[in-house]
């Protein structure tokens, strides 16, 4: 085979190549797999919600079933410790059977009902019924820092098959190997639930032609991704000039501002600073949560937080970061923000000789750089923060109205402090999808009320989530059923209400 039909996996810890051989997904096979996916799609939509949400708790089953041989794979490709993959692995299962419960209770169809009123003046109202469909074929993105969690059967993954769509799974080109042992647990899924083939196909290769020919495909309806911004845009962009345009819901990252205000700085700087670097370089920084950029008021930064924060950076030790490109661009914006006129060097974690590592690194600058150097708000992906003094108040606030989207902002404070800077609270509701008070944004929370998202540039769609029960919203439509016979209307609008969910009928939710 020609060296551009096939491609290989690295071990990060090493540089060393990885024996498997993987084959580039060529166009012609695409285009195979999207039509099998629309194939499907006509008889998976119209599942039954208890065989869609058993499919789901068999994809996990067959997920466990895999045994360690999924972790010791994972761990070569990406050098994540066991510890945290068994870990990811618990994360991916438990997101599926969240599903898999949601899909079962039925409510989530967001199911309207306005009954005739056929002798009402000066008009009559026809009887209208409304629902929840999915949209179709959607096209998923791996991303490299969850190689499980945001992967094959990860919330994308399972946020769209819980909505009924087909999915054509893109696999991230550093964990090939993860990911079709993946696959092949969906697989056993789809065989032993009796759903069409085509539900679910993984493509793989290291090219950007496959994502671009798969998001261009006209039979794809939604694209979900989690990576870099210029990848995000680039699809999104992609997406957008085609002859029928389509939603991209891109998570692209953020530098997440942490507001360390003036009162708490004062009675717990030490506390903070200790949690701070252990959210800095938590996984090696590569979160799209991670903390990357902190304000404080200069004059109520005391030696307490600045001395425990430099300690422990300074005790940190490097880690291995998931591929050599990912370690590549660190350093290379650690040497950038180095060279910055009037930014310093705060602390640095310890040092290492090994291939593909990352040290922590905190920076400072004053307010007024920081204005002026616009590359001090953007995003570093790993161990590294930038903290910003400001002089006051006025400055902080100032700083927060002018952030751009966010996925995340932390407040520390009193309950003096957050009566002081309560302005600070709206803005920031209008900059983020989530807010965290006297926290730290890394970890994230699979649950129904999660918001993992925020406006433009951290995501391309603010009205929605990539974690958590909302992310279904993102792949499916409304659809409006007027005067229908009731042998004709969708199980969940019928009067008798064979489902037993809620449903708003006549303005009253009732089941």
């Amino acid at each position: 085979m020609n060296q551009i039909d096939t491609f290989y996996a690295y071990n990060p810890s090493t540089n060393e190549l990885l024996e498997d051989e993987f084959l580039n997904t060529t166009k012609e096979e695409l285009n195979k797999v999207v039509a099998e996916a629309v194939r499907a799609f006509d008889n998976y939509r119209k599942k039954d919600k208890n065989q869609i949400a058993d499919f789901l708790d068999q994809i996990a089953q067959e997920i466990l079933n895999l045994g360690d041989a999924l972790l010791e794979r994972c761990h070569l490709e990406t050098a994540l410790p066991l510890v945290r993959l068994q870990g990811e692995r618990s994360r991916t299962i438990g997101q599926l059977k969240l599903f898999a419960d949601f899909v079962r209770e039925g409510s989530w169809i967001d199911a309207k009902i306005d009954t005739a009123q056929p002798d009402r003046t000066p008009m009559p109202r026809s009887d209208i019924r409304q629902m929840l469909v999915p949209m179709g074929p959607v096209a998923v993105f791996g991303a490299s820092n969850f190689p499980l969690a945001f992967s094959v059967a990860g919330g994308d993954t399972a946020s769209a098959l819980a909505a009924g769509c087909p999915v054509i799974f893109k696999g991230h080109p550093a964990h090939p190997g993860t990911s079709a042992m993946v696959t092949s647990a969906i697989e056993k899924a789809i065989e032993k639930c009796s759903m069409p083939k085509g539900t679910f196909a993984l493509v793989q290769g290291n090219t950007n032609e496959l994502g671009a020919n798969l998001v261009q495909h006209p039979a794809i309806k939604a694209v979900g991704y989690t990576g870099s911004f210029g990848g995000g845009k680039a699809l999104f962009d992609l997406a957008n000039a085609r002859p029928e345009p389509i939603p991209v819901f891109a998570e692209m990252g953020s530098t997440n501002p942490v507001f360390i205000l003036p009162e708490i700085l004062k009675e717990k700087g030490d506390a903070i600073a200790i949690g701070m670097a252990v959210s800095i370089a938590q996984g090696v920084g590569q979160f799209c949560t991670n903390p990357g950029l902190a304000f404080v008021v200069k004059a109520e930064a005391n030696s307490v937080f600045y001395d425990t924060l430099v300690q422990k950076i300074n005790e940190t030790p490097a880690g291995t970061m998931l591929t050599a490109g990912i370690s590549k661009n660190y350093n290379k914006n650690v040497a950038h923000t180095l060279g910055l006129d009037h930014v310093s060097l705060l602390a640095k974690g310890q040092l290492s000789n090994l291939v593909n590592t990352a040290e922590a690194n905190v920076f400072k600058a004053s307010m007024q750089t920081y204005i002026e150097n616009d590359t001090l708000a953007e995003e570093n992906f790993g161990p590294s923060q930038v903290l910003v003094e400001a002089n006051t108040k006025a400055e902080i606030l100032e700083v927060a109205r002018n952030l751009k989207g966010h996925l995340t902002a932390t407040i520390h404070g009193t309950a003096a402090d957050f009566e002081n800077y309560k302005e600070l609270f709206s803005i920031l509701e209008l900059k983020v999808g989530r807010i965290v008070i006297n926290g730290f944004p890394t970890g994230v929370e699979v649950c129904h009320a999660m918001v993992h998202g925020g406006p433009y540039p951290s995501t391309t769609s603010s009205q929605t989530t990539s974690v958590g029960t909302l992310a279904m919203r993102r792949f499916v439509r409304p659809v409006c059923y007027q005067d229908y016979p009731s042998s004709l209307l969708p199980q969940a609008l019928k009067d008798e209400n064979p489902y037993s969910i809620w449903r708003l009928v006549d303005g009253i939710f009732t089941k």
